[in-house]
């Protein structure tokens, strides 16, 4: 049911993986930022406790999100929820009030431990959906299931490292030109507009009426390098923070990480 088949390595699949390399990167990034803001109201002990629980939700939920994909695959209208998710949250992350990491801390002071670890897991939730459903609408109409599947698990994969390992290089990159979020979120946008058409695609062939829309890969691909490289561009005139402050704040944010690994390895995680 999960079979997996290596995809050939041409200049698309390519693509499809630096792609997904760029937005995990970016997204896992900004998944570790919302997280650490998301417990500093908490004491030092219950703030490890409470990113473990978080880590290891987003590690449970991306493997579920890969069993998910297997079916988002096989069916259109999955397709056609997942490009509506997309495409909402694009739309949502450039139309809503973005809450400053001082108004995000105000309003998490409130919250138990318990409440935390909930709304953590939410949070990993919604980045897992993200990337996974990404990785789905980036595989050619065309390609067998078993190598788009396999794509979209080395997606998941490339997630978890990069969440960890990469985690600095991206957090620093965000700090200092937070606006780099904007071209994630853009990229997610076309992303969601290939994604429905495909989707349109493939219920025309069940049901005749349903128009047929068709975005040639060199159109979709020059796009995507067009908002990669115009808004790395607008992204970079005004950076938020020196070089200096940009790596202090990522070292920062990974040493939570780093200590929240500690105690789950050697057993504190239960107070032991």
């Amino acid at each position: 049911m999960f079979g997996l088949e290596m995809p050939p390595l041409n200049a698309e699949t390519w693509a499809i993986i630096g792609t997904l390399v760029l937005l995990e990167g970016l997204l896992s990034a900004d998944n570790a930022l919302v997280l650490a803001v998301m417990v500093r109201h908490l004491a030092g002990d219950l703030q490890r406790k409470a990113l473990a629980y978080g880590i290891g939700g987003a590690v449970v939920l991306r493997i579920l999100g890969v069993l998910l994909a297997s079916y988002i695959l096989e069916y259109w209208w999955l397709r056609a929820f997942g490009a509506a998710y997309l495409a909402y949250l694009a739309i949502s992350h450039f139309v809503k009030h973005k809450t400053s990491e001082e108004e995000g801390a105000q309003k998490a002071r409130g919250r138990g431990f318990w409440a935390t670890v909930v709304l953590l897991n939410l949070t990993d939730l919604a980045f897992s959906v993200d990337s996974i459903l990404a990785g789905v609408a980036l595989i050619p109409r065309g390609m067998p299931r078993e190598q788009g599947l396999t794509i979209v698990v080395l997606g998941g994969i490339v997630g978890l490292i990069l969440m960890r390992f990469a985690a600095t290089i991206f957090l620093r990159l965000l700090n200092k030109y937070p606006a780099f979020d904007n071209v994630a979120y853009a990229l997610v946008g076309w992303i969601a507009v290939k994604l429905g058409v495909e989707t349109l695609e493939a219920a025309h062939e069940i049901y005749p009426a349903v128009p047929a829309l068709h975005i040639p890969s060199p159109l979709f691909w020059g796009v995507m390098a067009a908002i990669a490289i115009i808004g790395s561009y607008l992204a970079t005139r005004t950076p938020a923070m020196t070089d200096t402050q940009a790596e202090a704040e990522a070292e920062r944010v990974t040493h939570q990480i780093d200590d929240m690994a500690v105690d789950a390895a050697d057993g504190r995680i239960d107070g032991r």
